[in-house]
């Protein structure tokens, strides 16, 4: 067994097979999961694990060269927007439903526990070198 990263068999799985450009959604528990995009559910119950736990530990696993989020979130979740603001200072910021029309087009969707609206961000993978 791992000793140290991502833990969860599945996730770490999906995170290897990741290429350049993939997109990973990280959403909150209420946000429509796509047909299509493999779904790692890690929701255990409302709030646990939260967004800002998972969104952490993948940031400790991917190299991320974009993040797009719903605009929503200023207004309707400010410690969410608060917390992107400092993990991607060119967060691209879309109406809610357009993140939802470009989460099909990801590869990976990571569902948290969270229970606070717009708890949503899509990551675009780089590269380490």
């Amino acid at each position: 067994m791992k000793k140290a990263g991502i833990l969860n068999r599945h996730l770490a799985g999906a995170l290897a097979e990741l290429g350049h450009g993939d997109g990973v959604l990280v959403c909150d528990a209420g946000m429509p999961v796509p047909d299509g995009p493999r779904l790692v559910d890690l929701a255990f119950r409302a709030g646990v694990p939260s967004f800002a736990e998972v969104l952490d530990g993948l940031l400790a696993e991917l190299v991320v060269e974009g993040a797009t989020s719903a605009h929503e979130v200023l207004e309707a979740n400010p410690a969410a927007a608060g917390l992107l603001g400092r993990c991607f200072p060119a967060l691209e910021l879309v109406p809610h439903e357009e993140l939802k029309s470009r989460s099909a087009g990801a590869r990976l969707v990571v569902r948290t526990g969270e229970a606070r609206p717009y708890a949503n961000v899509l990551l675009r993978c780089g590269v380490f070198f």
